[in-house]
C-alpha cells in the first residue's frame, strides 16, 4: 500500500513539474520586452513618461511643463494641465516656443522687444501676463508665472 502511495506521489510531482510550452514562454517574454524601463522614447530620444518633449528652439529634450503656462479661454477654471498650452523663450527673448496640446509645437519670433511673438497668423502678446491669439481670437492666457496657476488664497484665513 505504502508503496502504490509513493508512486501516486511521485507521478503529482513529476506531472507538476512539467516544462512551460513554448508558446507560454514566448507571452512571457513579450510582456518583459513591453515594460523595458526607457522603451518610451520618442524619435530624438526623449523619454516621454519622464515629462520631456523635443523643443525646437533649444534642439534638446525639455519638460515642456516648466515653462509659462497658458490656460484655454474657453475653459479658464479647468485644473486639468493637459489642456494647457506651455510657452518656452530662447535666452534673448527673441524666439517663443509654444506647446499646444495634442499638437506639434511652433516657434514664433518678434521684430523688437514690446512687439508680439509671430507665426503666420499666430501671436503671442506680453499684456497682463501673456495670451496667445490666432487670428483676433484668444486660445490661451496665463498671469506670466512659471509653472501651475494659483486658485484661491494660500492664506486659509483669509478665505
Amino acid at each position: 500500500m505504502k508503496t502504490s502511495f509513493f508512486s501516486l506521489l511521485l507521478l503529482l510531482l513529476v506531472g507538476a513539474c512539467k516544462p512551460q510550452s513554448e508558446e507560454a514562454t514566448a507571452a512571457q517574454g513579450q510582456v518583459k520586452d513591453s515594460t523595458i524601463t526607457g522603451s518610451d522614447k520618442d524619435e530624438n530620444g526623449c523619454l516621454a513618461s519622464a515629462g520631456y518633449t523635443w523643443s525646437k528652439l533649444n534642439k534638446e529634450c525639455v519638460r515642456m511643463f516648466t515653462g509659462l503656462q497658458l490656460n484655454p479661454v474657453d475653459q479658464a477654471n479647468t485644473e486639468d494641465e493637459t489642456l494647457a498650452a506651455y510657452v518656452l523663450f530662447s535666452e534673448d527673448r527673441k524666439q517663443a516656443e509654444v506647446f499646444l496640446p495634442n499638437q506639434e509645437s511652433m516657434v514664433l519670433t518678434r521684430a523688437s522687444e514690446g512687439s508680439p511673438w509671430v507665426k503666420n497668423d499666430y501671436q503671442l502678446v506680453a499684456w497682463k501676463g501673456f495670451i496667445f491669439k490666432k487670428g483676433e481670437t484668444t486660445l490661451y492666457a496665463g498671469d506670466g508665472e512659471i509653472g501651475q496657476k494659483v486658485t484661491g488664497s494660500a492664506d486659509p484665513e483669509a478665505e
